[in-house]
């Protein structure tokens, strides 16, 4: 049984290879294990928690626990405004939203589930 080996998480070139239980890049060295690579390749959605430790999904309402300083501006988004309608995304901040102020984009952990 061959196994195709996934373009690489980390430096995203596909000059992989399998070793054992583990893939591996010849490019940037970068090695996984090869159940690890099953599960990026579902089209599944994040696994994003607020701070409460609840998982949030898209469409979800949820409210701010801390005053945000919007930067780059001198907008200040406060603590206990309401967000309806959020929508999961990758990366650092996991939350896209929309709100008076216009469209953010922030960090679950600062974001309560309602």
């Amino acid at each position: 049984m061959s196994t195709i080996a996934p373009a690489c998480p980390q430096c995203t070139l596909t000059n992989t290879y399998p070793d054992g239980a583990h893939f591996v890049c010849a490019d940037c060295g970068h090695e996984w294990p090869q159940d690890a690579a099953i599960d990026v390749e579902d089209d599944a959605e994040p696994q994003v928690k607020d701070a409460n430790g609840n998982l949030l999904a898209n469409g979800d309402a949820v409210v701010l626990i801390k005053d945000l300083k919007v930067k780059g501006s001198s907008t200040v988004l406060k603590v206990g405004t309401k967000v309806k309608s959020i929508r999961l995304v990758g990366g650092d901040h996991e939350v896209d939203c929309k709100m008076d102020a216009g469209s953010f984009m922030l960090k679950a952990c600062f974001l309560k589930k309602v």
